[in-house]
């Protein structure tokens, strides 16, 4: 039987929170993890239903959580929405540049590769925050963004739900983001991308 409280307390960072019940009685603990996933982060004194279950030591745990309020799915949709516009935008401009011979299309690869990388990264995290796993550290997460995997890492925050809500990961990613950009620009402007592929023993 689905029982119906409120969201009372939640730690976003750590991914769960308390939630009170609306007939009363003691807190009920809940994890990220019995959210839906596709419905935006919960929020507090947000009403919910959700199935009342025991842990190990026989505390109230919620699982199976729905929300109660219309349109939750909006806010993830708008993000993964600008995520695909930009990894688009971003991809065309490669492909683009390679096509008129101002980037080896070594490069693009490369690009892609390193996406495919750390977007497999960020899902297994997501996973391993889940579960109370082994966890990948920001600071590998925001290195594999810098060197390139920025455009599979902005699609995997918006699709798994991670990292979206953390502000100081977010501007430290953000500027990756733009040094990566830079330096690519650079490069192209001096024309020394092709000299640095081949120094770097990869052309």
């Amino acid at each position: 039987m689905r029982q119906q409280g409120k969201l009372t307390q939640w730690n976003d960072a750590k991914g769960f929170g308390f939630i009170t019940p609306a007939t009363g009685g003691p807190r009920v603990f809940v994890h990220i993890s019995a959210f839906p996933r596709g419905e935006g982060r919960p929020k507090v004194n947000e009403p919910i239903t959700y199935h009342l279950t025991r842990d190990s030591q026989s505390r109230p745990r919620a699982q199976k959580v729905l929300f109660l309020s219309p349109n939750r799915s909006a806010p993830r949709s708008k993000g993964m929405a600008f995520a695909c516009t930009v990894v688009a935008a971003f991809s065309t401009l490669l492909a683009a540049l390679s096509a008129l011979g101002h980037i080896p299309l070594k490069i693009v690869g490369a690009y892609m590769l390193l996406s495919a990388i750390t977007f497999a990264m960020y899902g297994f995290d997501k996973a391993a925050a889940e579960r109370g796993q082994w966890r990948t550290s920001e600071a590998t997460l925001l290195f594999a963004g810098l060197i390139g995997g920025w455009p599979g890492a902005l699609v995997a925050q918006r699709l798994f739900r991670h990292k979206t809500k953390k502000q100081p990961f977010q501007a430290i990613f953000w500027c990756g983001v733009v040094v990566n950009s830079a330096v690519l620009g650079w490069l192209l402007y001096t024309g020394e991308v092709g000299h640095v592929w081949a120094g770097l023993g990869i052309g």
